[in-house]
This record gives C-alpha cells, sequence and structure tokens, in this order.
C-alpha cells in the first residue's frame, strides 16, 4: 500500500474553503428557488459563504453520526431529523454489532440531535423545502452516512433537485451519493484521504455559539464580505 508522506493543506479554515465552493456554485447565484443547507457543525461556516455568495436562504439538517464502539469515528450509520435512519450494513457485518447496540447508540445520539435542535433553531420550525433547489454542504465526505442522511431527509421533502458539495471528499463516497442526487461538487477528492482536517490548515472544531450566530446573521441578512476576502477570492481566479 502506497503512503503518502505530506499532507499539504488545500484550505485555511472551512471559510476559506466555503468561498472557494461558492465560485464552483456561481451559476446558481439568485436562483429564485435556491435554499442552502448545512450539516452541523462544522458544514455550517462553510454553508455560510456560499449562501452568502449565493444570495440564498441558508439552514441546517440535524444529523449525528452512528460511530462503532470504541471506534466512534468510524460509522456503523447515521441518523436525522424526521426519524430518518441510515446504517452501513457492511461494516455492521463486519464487525458483527448487535441490533441492540445500534438502538443503544442511537437513541444516545437521538438525544444530542434534539438537544442541538432546540439550541440551534428554538420556536423556528425545518426549512420547507418543496420544490426547492437544494445544496447539501459538508466540510468533507469520508465515508459520507451522515450525508447520506440528510439527503433522506431532504428527498422525504419534495425538493425540485439536490446537489451535494463539499471541499474534499473520498472518491468512493462521491460514486455512491451520486446515485442519490442530482449532482456532486467537490473541490477536490484524494485518492487517501485520511482524514478530512488533514486537508485544512485550521480545522478547529466549530462551537454552538459560531453556528447560532451564523444562522442568525444569515436570517437578518449576510454581512458584506472583507476586502482581504475579496483579494483572496480575486487570487484564487488568477491563480
Amino acid at each position: 500500500m502506497r503512503i503518502r508522506k505530506e499532507f499539504p493543506p488545500l484550505f485555511r479554515d472551512r471559510r476559506e474553503a466555503g468561498r472557494l465552493l461558492a465560485q464552483r456554485l456561481a451559476t446558481l447565484t439568485d436562483h429564485p428557488d435556491l435554499l442552502v443547507l448545512a450539516l452541523p457543525r462544522g458544514g455550517v461556516p462553510i454553508a455560510y459563504e456560499v449562501a452568502r455568495a449565493l444570495r440564498a436562504p441558508l439552514d441546517i439538517v440535524l444529523v449525528r453520526k452512528l460511530g462503532v464502539p470504541g471506534h466512534a469515528e468510524l460509522a456503523m450509520g447515521a441518523i436525522a431529523e424526521g426519524g430518518v435512519r441510515v446504517l452501513n450494513h457492511a461494516v455492521i457485518r463486519e464487525l458483527d454489532i448487535s441490533e441492540d447496540i445500534i438502538d443503544h447508540i442511537a437513541r444516545e445520539e437521538q438525544r444530542i440531535l434534539e438537544q442541538r435542535r432546540r439550541l440551534y433553531r428554538g420556536e423556528r420550525r425545518p426549512p420547507t423545502v418543496e420544490g426547492m433547489r437544494v445544496i447539501l454542504i459538508d466540510d468533507g465526505l469520508a465515508t459520507g452516512m451522515t450525508m447520506m442522511a440528510a439527503i433522506e431527509v431532504v428527498r422525504r421533502g419534495g425538493p425540485a433537485g439536490i446537489i451535494v458539495a463539499t471541499p474534499v471528499a473520498a472518491p468512493e463516497s462521491v460514486a455512491e451519493i451520486e446515485t442519490l442526487v442530482d449532482d456532486v461538487v467537490t473541490l477536490a477528492t484524494p485518492e487517501f484521504l485520511y482524514a478530512i482536517g488533514m486537508w485544512y490548515s485550521d480545522f478547529t472544531p466549530t462551537s454552538d455559539e459560531e453556528v447560532c450566530t451564523l444562522l442568525a446573521e444569515a436570517l437578518r441578512g449576510y454581512a458584506p464580505t472583507p476586502p482581504s476576502e475579496i483579494a483572496l477570492e480575486r487570487g484564487s481566479e488568477s491563480a
């Protein structure tokens, strides 16, 4: 197996990745039925930049990964609001994970999901996706399980179309998700992904406070892009 020894980051941070991703989606600017939905928490700063650039509304889809006991980073499935559950049957079979264990972990993750729903939305209702062209955004796709759960939530709402957009993704996850949506837009599909955070210089966990701040700002009206960020985008375009 060939091992890559160096992992030069592709993005300074999530906000920069979002601005670069927005350039790839620029043809959708001012689309009348466009809705940008982020997977919290890490997808929110990226989705904020995309929604601001496209002049589109921003909201969230609440999802939680179901991690393998003792190896929480390995997904055996995911849950999402509205009672959605998707499972990675290959991992479950290989590790002989019982249904009781899956149900136990799902209940715990559901509790956390409900806590975040109250924190991020309060009394605000989930967004209406019927007839909308929806862009689903996360900070990266490894197994793709949480994105698959988010796709199922949106599909049940009757959208006009679904686009998945992410800065970096595993090629095999892109291939699988492409069968579920209209398009997958990504800036990089490294042969060996290893970990999403390796492709960012700054992959500091997104806080609940930042999620709430960005969502509130999007509801009020997006802040203007600082001149330093405009210069960055122009530099990327000319590179």
